[in-house]
């Protein structure tokens, strides 16, 4: 019942990271080929075939290795490459203030 249990578990994560996966390289194809250039990132057809790679590892290949670094490498994307391309795409900031602005409104350093 338990080795049942931790199989449903790794599933689970399985299922996350190919999800995962999948968002970043939907996100990846979306974005345009200068937005990667002006925002000083790899070329899109980088991050196309290093997240495609990823995508048929967790579909196809079921290397924990493999898998990881497949992770890894969506999470780079959604974690770095993604906001740059969002700032220099025009959608980083929906309310169109400064980026310094908080919640309550500008941030200025406690002038």
């Amino acid at each position: 019942m338990l080795l049942e249990a931790f199989g449903s578990f790794l599933q689970l994560i399985y299922l996350a990271m190919l999800v995962l996966a999948v968002v970043a390289l939907v996100f990846a194809v979306t974005a345009r080929e200068d937005a990667y250039r002006a925002a000083d990132k790899q070329k899109k057809s980088f991050w196309l075939i290093i997240l495609g790679i990823t995508v048929v590892v967790n579909l196809f290949i079921p290397i924990l290795f493999l898998q990881i670094a497949g992770v890894i490498a969506s999470i780079v994307f959604m974690v770095d490459v993604r906001p740059a391309i969002k700032a220099v795409s025009g959608g980083g900031n929906r309310r169109g203030g400064s980026s310094s602005d908080g919640p309550y409104g500008p941030y200025n350093g406690g002038r």
